[in-house]
This record gives structure tokens, sequence and C-alpha cells, in this order.
């Protein structure tokens, strides 16, 4: 909404991803199966996330929260009893 006019304005869409990646071998596209494979950038163990090199924020109880804004629900291993 504007703040000028009281009306609704529709904003551009942008494309939000980060630079292509620095790393040789370049980290995992977020899409791929190896996705959590990608280089931490940001650690934040105190609050239990950390952010990959391809733009997904991974928690510590296994979940991921993808660049697109999907949700990886937690998937920690099973052990065999």
């Amino acid at each position: 909404m504007s703040l000028i006019t009281g009306t609704f304005v529709e904003e551009p869409v942008t494309d939000q991803r980060a630079p292509s990646c620095p790393h040789q071998p370049p980290c995992p596209r977020p899409d791929a199966l190896d996705r959590e494979a990608a280089r931490t950038v940001a650690a934040h163990p105190e609050q239990g996330w950390s952010l990959l090199c391809n733009g997904i924020v991974v928690f510590e109880d296994t979940g991921e929260l993808l660049p697109d804004g999907r949700v990886i629900a937690p998937h920690r291993p099973t052990t065999a009893v």
C-alpha cells in the first residue's frame, strides 16, 4: 500500500537469488539432493541455524528453509533397533 495515496501498488518481483557460488567445485544448487553439502557462510549455533552458500537456512533440528520459501521438515536419521 502506498503511504502517500493510500492505494495498493503492485511491487515488481525481483530475483533475489545469491550470486554464483565462488567455491571450486561449486556448491550444490538448492534443488539438488546433496544441497546440505554447500559451504556454511553464516553460522549462528546459539540461535540454532546456519546459512549455506546456496541460500538454504539449515536448523539444528535438521529442518531447512529453501531460498524459494519452501520448508523441509526435520529429517533426523532413525536407528535400527
